[in-house]
């Protein structure tokens, strides 16, 4: 993974005009919360965080630095006009570092089972798993490799390969995807 930046400066002044302010001169005004619930006004350039929001996934940790200090964050929501394709407004989340966060991700799979190969059909029975890990360690995505199931044999959450530092929560022995026998 690349390591995704973002700088940004404290703002002081919050209401309506300062954000259309801040906003007339490419600027946009976001908060970052804690694992306490303590929040942070800050502001980010329109231009560098729109390249960065459009291109990552909802677990891509980025760095944000804030008046040159630096912290782990991730983006956790961002309040968009689509008339005028911009954004108004975005929400960071800064966890502790040593923190565990519970995520709930969609599995993609990627090839073509050996079974439909022989005449099987495939039934992705489930795409979500609930994981648990620190903020640099979440994965961007989780993709599952299904080209060696065979008829009869289903791809389980115990086959995914997420590394020691990840703790997947979902049972391990839930079907994933499925190649039944042709009929």
């Amino acid at each position: 993974m690349s390591k995704v930046v973002i700088n940004a400066k404290t703002r002081t002044t919050t209401g309506k005009t300062a954000a259309k302010n801040l906003r007339k001169v490419g600027r946009i005004p976001a908060v970052v919360y804690n694992s306490k619930g303590e929040a942070t006004m800050i502001d980010v350039d329109e231009v560098e965080f729109n390249k960065v929001w459009r291109t990552i996934t909802p677990t891509t940790s980025v760095t944000l630095n804030v008046d040159g200090k630096e912290s782990l964050v991730l983006i956790k929501d961002a309040e968009y006009c689509i008339r005028t394709d911009k954004v108004l407004h975005a929400d960071f989340f800064a966890p502790d570092a040593d923190q565990k966060l519970v995520i709930t991700m969609k599995v993609h799979y990627t090839g073509t089972p050996a079974g439909v190969l022989r005449g099987g059909f495939k039934k992705e029975r489930n795409n979500k798993i609930k994981i648990k890990a620190c903020i640099g360690d979440l994965p961007e995505t989780v993709t599952a490799d299904i080209s060696k199931i065979n008829v009869s044999e289903a791809l389980r959450v115990k086959d995914l390969n997420l590394g020691d530092k990840v703790e997947v929560l979902t049972s391990a022995e839930l079907p994933l995807v499925t190649v039944s026998p042709a009929r």
